[in-house]
This record gives C-alpha cells, sequence and structure tokens, in this order.
C-alpha cells in the first residue's frame, strides 16, 4: 500500500508539472501573436531525388538489355565465386540475369563448356573435377609428361595454395614452359628409384649449345625419334593471323669496343687504340 501511495503522489506532481509549462507556453504566445519561426516562415521545397529503388530498377534494366556475351559472364563469374547450384530465379535475384526470359542466354549457358545443366540448376563445371590437395596429388602423378596449370587453376578455390604446398612437400616439380611461359606441374613419385647424376656428365650437358632459334630445336628431337612439347610454327602462324609481331631479340652491344667514330681523349698514346675498327 505505501509503494502504491508514492506512486499516486508522483503522478499527481507530473501531471502539475505539466499543466505549469502549458500555461507558461500559453501566456508567451499571447504576449508575442506576430512571432512566426523561421523555418515555418520559409520552409524549403523537398528536392526531388530518385529513390534507391528507382536506381536499382534502372541497373538491372542495363544488364538485362546489355550483350548476351557479358550477361553470360556475370553467370558463369557468379557461378565460379560461389560454387553453388543456381536456379534461373536464384540467378536472377543474385545477378540480375534473367536467364528464363532471354533464351540466348539459356542456350549459351546450357550448351557452355565452363557450366554444369542437370535440367533445374546451373553450376560452375571445371576441367577437372577435384576437391582437395590429395586429388590434386592423385591427378598430378597420372601425367608423366605434366599438366598445365591453366587446366587446374579453377578446379577448387584454394588449388593454388595446394600446388605450392605440394612443391614445398617434394611431390611435386612445378616448371614454367619454355615456348608459352606457363607453369607445367609434373609429378615426382616417391616411389620411383632416385638416382645420381656424375659431375662430369652434369657439366658436358651444361656445355652442350643449343640453337637460339625453337623451330631448330623441334626439328633436332624429331630427328632423334623424340616429340616436341611446344609447336613453334603453329603458334607464330597463329599470332601472324592476329596481327602480333614476333619480338626481336636486341642486339648485344660489345663493351669497351672502339671505332673512328669514338672521341679521342688520349691521342698522345697511340697503343691505346691497337683495335680501332676500320
Amino acid at each position: 500500500m505505501a509503494l502504491q501511495e508514492q506512486l499516486d503522489r508522483f503522478k499527481k506532481q507530473q501531471e502539475k508539472c505539466q499543466s505549469t509549462l502549458t500555461s507558461i507556453a500559453s501566456k508567451k504566445a499571447a504576449a508575442n501573436p506576430r512571432a512566426v519561426p523561421i523555418a515555418a516562415a520559409k520552409a524549403p521545397a523537398p528536392a526531388v531525388k530518385f529513390s534507391n529503388d528507382t536506381e536499382r530498377l534502372q541497373h538491372i534494366n542495363s544488364i538485362r538489355k546489355g550483350p548476351v556475351g557479358a550477361q553470360i559472364k556475370r553467370v558463369i563469374d557468379l557461378l565460379l565465386e560461389t560454387r553453388q547450384a543456381f536456379t534461373p530465379e536464384l540467378i536472377n535475384e543474385a545477378c540480375y540475369v534473367d536467364v528464363n526470359a532471354n533464351k540466348a542466354v539459356f542456350d549459351s549457358l546450357r550448351n557452355n563448356p565452363k557450366v554444369h545443366y542437370d535440367g533445374k540448376r546451373f553450376s560452375y563445371k571445371s576441367k577437372h573435377a577435384l576437391k582437395d590437395k590429395n586429388q590434386l596429388r592423385s591427378l598430378i602423378r597420372k601425367f608423366s609428361e605434366g599438366i598445365p596449370v591453366i587446366d587446374l587453376k579453377d578446379s577448387y578455390p584454394t588449388v593454388m595454395e595446394d600446388l605450392q604446398a605440394l612443391k614445398a612437400a617434394g611431390d611435386i616439380w612445378l616448371l614454367s614452359n619454355f615456348d608459352s611461359q606457363e607453369d607445367i606441374a609434373y609429378p615426382n613419385d616417391p616411389r620411383l628409384p632416385s638416382c645420381k647424376v656424375d659431375d662430369e656428365l652434369k657439366t658436358f650437358f651444361r656445355e652442350i649449345e643449343l640453337p637460339r632459334d625453337m623451330l631448330d630445336i623441334e626439328r633436332d628431337l624429331q630427328k632423334n625419334g623424340m616429340k616436341p612439347a611446344t609447336d613453334t610454327a603453329k603458334r607464330r602462324a597463329v599470332a601472324q593471323s592476329q596481327g602480333i609481331q614476333a619480338k626481336s631479340k636486341p642486339k648485344k652491344k660489345k663493351k669497351n669496343e672502339i671505332s673512328k667514330r669514338t672521341k679521342l681523349t688520349n691521342a698522345h698514346l697511340p697503343e691505346l687504340f691497337k683495335d680501332l675498327k676500320n
């Protein structure tokens, strides 16, 4: 009962304070009838803005009216990044490409070598179906002549890190292709017997001078019954058809070479100019 009485007393005090404030405000308003708030006198007109929804609809419209190739790239990027299967409706929600409404996009996705379609959902399809480092190691061991890294890099998100881990562990070799400058993964199978190469044989091998032109190297390999891993003639023909010119190697300038055009400052020492070129 004491608590209830205190609450009633507090409410009455609040009501009294509120009535006092109201009376004070009414007296001030009666004393200054012409006083008008500045904000009410000159209220600025609300600025006309596009809503966020309008901007989003404009963005969606620009995507759907864009080239078919650009829409397909958006979908493939989505499938690659998420590694999940999407229905056409989910694709529309995720990247605003309306697959069902655009037959050209639907047919191109269904027939794309990087896309798997099971009749309901689209998902990313890599060249090699790998999931982890153990499967990666097993696959590389099947390719004794090496497998290009470019064929592995989209297998799963951490494949490049796993390749470096396998290299550090000595399970594989990562070497660059001389012709294309692309990395090739070779197996380093511990089950194969290891052999030591004589130092004299190493020296003899390093002293062999190879032809400068890859065409000559490929011919020599074929003469000895070996199949070259490169096809320089084909590569150059493709580059020429695309208008790409082969880079010529700059000639190295010989150091300390003196010609007649060299300005001589020590003419009183003729023994310095015995090698003067004509």
